[in-house]
């Protein structure tokens, strides 16, 4: 069956279309060469493995059609395009699941230690996939029998001749021919049933990656009925169980850790980029666990004004640059309303990483919490020390935490010049994502002056 074809099989001719078309003679066509598009050798290599009887007959009836409709196979919509790409897809499955679900069993023979297989595909898929386990057990000496063929994987070296070593086929074989257990089985059988999870169990979907007629020849499969079976007195057991309390005192040196040390104790940022490389090793939180990158400022590196946001959103975690989401837009249209170029600001959040909460596929803000915004606080000072502003902004209740090292009233306090321990000026007013957050087009209106009006008073101030 090196054709896919089993033995004994007969494939039944179609004959031509009986309508060969306008200005065509019998004999013109039946002459007439043509090509086929390579979308056609694809497909009908996969579909010679499939298992229906009529397959030949399918892409018999496509090459004939090609003579007259070079594009079909861009037809998806077709009956035959479509029912041939879909045995080539239940082809691919079948050799996926082949990937999937072989099992080795050991055996030792005249030659040493040897792995053998039985499996049984839903297609013909043994010679297409058999280089996928060459590639994977690469070094070892194994066999995959099934009831179509053999296939015999022999490596280099390890005292085998240059003959016999490589990947050769054999005839058909029966369950019989394979051992049917080996001593490392209850060792992984142990292993899988410790990293079953009950309260992740879904039946159907395991079923659906797992079908049923695979389970005969999986060890581990003897195990699933029991463990579904249980697998609700395991979860009950699982959440009514009080959690486990961590070591107080090591929970102690990690939050002092996590409070006063930065990445590498006695580490100071010499410039913008090594705060920038130190930031994305920073541990002084947990929030760097669940972001993608730690972002920080951007901006000219002796800029007059540093405006300061609450942390990074989703797309600005994603492209790890400030302000580039809803609300760095709303604020480069005000800086630009109000007279001052953003090219010349330096912009930085009081938190580097994005905190946020899953909901489904989407991440969902979550406001820092006041030990997040003091362990961040080490890396703002750092940036304030390196740009060395005339005027901090701070844009929100966080962010005027950060700068101020105090809880500030925003809508009491904005807008107002306001002196640092350092001596540098500031002042705080509220974050553009809250006119983004009114409902009210005139409240949105109002608002939106009230912070133009507030970046005018720093344009003064710089």
């Amino acid at each position: 069956m090196a054709s896919g074809i089993p033995d004994g099989e007969q494939i039944s001719p179609v004959q031509p279309p009986k309508e060969l078309g306008p200005g065509f003679r019998r004999d013109e066509r039946k002459e007439k060469e043509f090509t086929v598009p390579k979308a056609f050798i694809d497909v009908a290599k996969e579909v010679i493995l499939h298992r229906s009887s009529d397959r030949f007959d399918l892409m018999y009836r496509l090459l004939w059609r090609l003579r007259d409709e070079p594009d079909l196979m861009k037809i998806v919509s077709d009956v035959d395009v479509a029912d041939a790409m879909e045995r080539a897809k239940n082809v691919s499955r079948a050799s996926h699941k082949m990937k999937a679900f072989v099992r080795f069993r050991e055996v030792k023979d005249e030659a040493g230690e040897a792995w053998v297989a039985w499996f049984e595909p839903a297609h013909r898929v043994l010679e297409k996939t058999a280089p996928f386990f060459v590639n994977r057990f690469t070094t070892m000496r194994w066999s995959i029998l099934t009831p179509d063929g053999s296939c015999f994987w022999s490596p280099p070296g390890a005292g085998m001749t240059k003959e016999d070593a490589g990947l050769s086929f054999g005839p058909p074989a029966s369950a019989a021919d394979a051992p049917q257990e080996d001593e490392i089985e209850a060792f992984w059988q142990t292993y899988y049933a410790s990293t079953f999870n009950p309260a992740r169990l879904k039946t159907r979907t395991m079923q659906g990656e797992m079908p049923k007629r695979y389970w005969k020849n999986l060890p581990e499969a003897k195990l699933i009925p029991e463990l579904i079976a249980a697998s609700a007195v395991r979860t009950d057991k699982m959440v009514m169980s009080a959690p486990s309390e961590p070591n107080a005192r090591l929970a102690k040196a990690i939050a002092r850790a996590n409070r006063d040390g930065s990445f590498d104790e006695g580490f100071i940022p010499s410039s913008l980029e090594e705060l920038r490389h130190g930031v994305q090793a920073c541990r002084r939180c947990p929030l760097y666990r669940d972001a993608t990158q730690g972002v920080c400022g951007e901006g000219p590196a002796r800029a007059k004004l540093m405006i300061v946001g609450e942390q990074p959103g989703d797309q600005e975690d994603l492209a790890g640059r400030p302000f580039v989401g809803p609300a760095g837009q709303v604020l480069n249209a005000a800086l630009e309303e109000a007279g001052i170029d953003r090219g010349e600001v330096f912009v930085t959040n009081a938190v580097k990483h994005f905190k946020h909460e899953p909901r489904g596929k989407r991440r969902l803000h979550k406001t820092p919490v006041a030990s997040e915004v003091s362990a961040c606080r080490w890396w703002l000072d750092h940036e304030r020390r390196l740009v060395r502003p005339r005027v901090v902004l701070a844009l929100g209740a966080t962010a005027s935490l950060a700068v101020l090292n105090r809880k500030v009233a925003v809508t009491r306090e904005r807008g107002q010049p306001l002196a640092l321990d350092d001596g540098t000026a500031a002042m705080i007013t509220v974050h553009p994502s809250y006119l983004l957050r009114l409902p009210d087009p005139e409240a949105q209106t109002r608002e939106r002056a009230a912070f133009l009006a507030d970046l005018r008073r720093v344009r003064t101030m710089m």
